[in-house]
Formats: structure tokens, C-alpha cells, sequence
């Protein structure tokens, strides 16, 4: 892989994520943890409703109530880290974390992922960069009926990835539309 689209996407992936996640901190001062109450299969219908709604805005082009494809997209982005933190936090974790904390946590599930993207990416030859932004919410939304059936299936695969690995690739898939999107 070309060494200069590979470091091109570095620095827009990690830019896209400084987006995020000063959006998760700005929304943590305002509203606490409070997400912690949810469980992963809430978080998991979360994440489709913003799909949905992208699928919506994608295919009618009206947008009634304000924030658009960006924002929603930037909305899986956190939601996919906090549904992987409800799925790794010990049960005794607090409901109320500090700041200090959610941030260490959002970081830490941010560079597990980041590091799956770049072995994908390498292996996959940055495709995603040919795909049209509405395949990347396709797939985000097959993901999460993948993610719901296997909930509905008390997590048990036979031969499928798991929860945490499809919440990973839809916050990737997430990512690479707002790239595509152009957001800075």
C-alpha cells in the first residue's frame, strides 16, 4: 500500500476522531454518564435510529428536524464506543464517571479500533475510498441486524463475529463517511 495514502488516512481518521470525541466530552460535562443505563441492546437500537434517519436523509434529501448526515454519523461514532464499554465495564464500575475516566476508557476503545482499521485497511487496499457513502450506511445498518440477532441469540454465534466486532466496524464504517464527507 502506498505509504503516503496510508499516513493520508492516519491523519484524517484521527482528526475524525478529535471531532468525536470532543463532542463525547462536551456531551459527559452536560449530561454525566448517564448512557451507562443503557443496555447494549438499547445502544444497539441507538445506533439504528441514526442509521436510519442517514438512510432517510440519503434517499428523500429533506431534513425536518436540524442536524444532518454528519451529525449523525458522528453519533454512531460515540454510541459504538460506549455499546463497547457497556460490553467490557465490570459490573461494579459506577454509573457516574468521572471525566478523567470516561475519557481514558473513550481512548482506549478508540485505539483498539483504530489499530482493527489498520489491519483492515491493509488487507482490504482502502476500498471503502471507491465506495459510495450510502453503501458505508448500508453496511453500518446490515451490521446492526447482524448485532441485534445475535442479542436476540443471548450472544451466541456459531461461525460470526461478535457484538464488539461489529460495533467496531460500524464505528470505522462511520468514520470513513465522515471522511468522505469531508469533515475537518
Amino acid at each position: 500500500m502506498n505509504p503516503a495514502i496510508l499516513n493520508r488516512t492516519e491523519a484524517e481518521y484521527q482528526a475524525i476522531i478529535q471531532v468525536c470525541r470532543d463532542l463525547f466530552i462536551k456531551k459527559t460535562k452536560d449530561y454525566g454518564t448517564a448512557w451507562r443505563i443503557l443496555r447494549p441492546a438499547s445502544i444497539t437500537d441507538q445506533i439504528f435510529i441514526k442509521a436510519q434517519r442517514i438512510r432517510t436523509l440519503e434517499e428523500t434529501g429533506i431534513n425536518k428536524v436540524g442536524d444532518g448526515i454528519t451529525g449523525e454519523y458522528i453519533g454512531i461514532v460515540n454510541y459504538c464506543v460506549m455499546g463497547i464499554l457497556q460490553l467490557e465495564l465490570e459490573t461494579e464500575t459506577p454509573l457516574e464517571m468521572d471525566m478523567e475516566d470516561a475519557c481514558f476508557f473513550y481512548d482506549q476503545k478508540i485505539r483498539e479500533t483504530y489499530e482493527l482499521m489498520l489491519d483492515k485497511n491493509h488487507d482490504y487496499g482502502e476500498a471503502w475510498r471507491d465506495m459510495r457513502i450510502s453503501s458505508l450506511t448500508d453496511l453500518i445498518l446490515m451490521k446492526l441486524l447482524r448485532v441485534k440477532q445475535i442479542e436476540d441469540n443471548a450472544g451466541k454465534t456459531l461461525a460470526s463475529e461478535g457484538v464488539k466486532a461489529n460495533y467496531q466496524d460500524m464505528l470505522n464504517y462511520a468514520v470513513f463517511a465522515l471522511i468522505k464527507l469531508g469533515l475537518k
